[in-house]
């Protein structure tokens, strides 16, 4: 009799274990995340390498880590192919259709035009793009994952003027897009320049898919511009440098993070030389940062790369800011989805990110993540070298490295 009821009691634990688990998966569930990337349209290596970041990351987070608290993330990634219109279609079916807990937006003018839909629909948003245009108010529900361009015109302006030799102030001329996106610099680089007495000779608009640039850097040199502010994706860049080279034109070349892509170095052999040099506010290898130790681990296990990139790192950092979203909304809610995701992020209080990506803050009125800076040189090999400190443009002293 002891025996039975002894075996009776055992097989009760075991059901009851059974039981528990069962309820556990029953309570766990998909964390839907939307993602519209240009992924087909001009300059599109950039938006490959960030769905590429950004599957790898989340893969390694259900793989390796089981998930966030149980709760597997799925990606839906849908290709923008870089028209405003498609970009909206896509949030709006993330958003009705696919009910999805968090989105990805890509360019300026994208994150804009769907700005509407994602606070109507109140899904919290990170856009790729830094535009500080998207986090004019309102601000709710839209996010930064670092600091905004408005951030790049000051960072550069300000190195520019601690590498400038001569008595004369400084001559700087602005080649961009003629979208949101290229224009984003356009009023910040008019007003710090002034306020730092940087004379600013010429802006030089262009449309995406122009395939010389001769003409514009013709009448920049004419100006007499000594340094060329850029705000324009890798393919494009490649094309100034040509066009550069066929006039005999050497200024130094200055871009925002968004510079460089995979493409970019095996196009801009002979061409890059020892002229350019970027805003890039993330970890380098040559930091050795712990973010630097996940992003090598991601090469190794899914070899989508073989070495650091700045549009792959971009697609891991935004995956990596979600997933703590997500950590965040369970921790304090007991429960992940946008309303308690876009309540954990606006309590993000400098968040560590083990030096991949500067630490972020945001509150209900401040979606910038950060406002910390770095110049960095592009080499011909695709390496990138630190030429400044990181420091906070227009409140801390910008240092050179030697």
């Amino acid at each position: 009799m002891r025996r039975l009821s002894k075996t009776v009691s055992i097989l009760a634990v075991v059901a009851l274990i059974s039981c528990l688990g069962f309820l556990a998966e029953a309570g766990a569930k998909d964390i839907k995340v939307g993602a519209a990337i240009n992924m087909t349209g001009p300059a599109s290596t950039w938006g490959q390498f960030h769905a590429k970041g950004h599957q790898d990351y989340f893969r390694y987070v259900n793989e390796v880590k089981g998930g966030v608290a149980g709760n597997k993330i799925e990606l839906i990634l849908a290709d923008t192919a870089y028209k405003v219109p498609e970009a909206v279609a896509a949030v709006r079916k993330f958003a009705q259709l696919e009910k999805v807990d968090m989105i990805a937006t890509w360019g300026a003018g994208e994150g804009l035009a769907a700005k509407p839909i994602i606070q109507r629909y109140k899904i919290p948003t990170i856009n790729y793009s830094t535009s500080w245009e998207i986090l004019e108010p309102p601000v709710e529900y839209m996010y930064l994952p670092f600091g905004n361009y408005r951030m790049d015109c000051y960072a550069i302006l300000e190195y520019i003027n601690t590498i400038h030799k001569g008595k004369d102030r400084p001559k700087v001329g602005l080649l961009t897009y003629n979208n949101a996106y290229g224009r984003s610099i356009h009023q910040p680089t008019k007003e710090y320049a002034e306020k730092l007495n940087i004379e600013i000779v010429s802006i030089e608009e262009f449309p995406a898919k122009t395939v010389d640039l001769t003409k514009e850097l013709l009448r920049l040199q004419k100006m007499g511009a000594e340094y060329i502010f850029m705000q324009m994706l890798p393919s494009a860049i490649i094309t100034a440098l040509k066009s550069a080279d066929h006039i005999k034109y050497d200024p130094a070349f200055l871009g925002t993070w968004t510079s460089t892509d995979p493409d970019f170095f095996k196009m801009g052999k002979g061409l890059i030389r020892d002229r350019l040099s970027i805003q890039f506010p993330g970890g380098l290898p040559v930091d050795k940062s712990e973010g630097i130790k996940i992003m090598e681990e991601l090469w190794k296990r899914y070899k989508t790369v073989d070495k650091f990139d700045a549009s792959y790192w971009e697609g891991v950092v935004v995956g990596m800011i979600m997933e703590r979203a997500f950590i965040r909304a369970h921790e304090k809610y007991k429960k992940i989805n946008s309303e308690t995701i876009n309540k954990a992020m606006e309590s993000f209080n400098n968040e560590d990110f083990g030096g991949l990506v500067p630490a972020i803050t945001y509150t209900k009125t401040d979606h910038s993540a950060s406002f910390t800076a770095r110049i960095v040189k592009v080499n011909e090999d695709g390496t990138y070298v630190p030429l400044t400190n990181f420091y906070v443009p227009g409140k801390e002293k910008i240092k050179l490295i030697k």
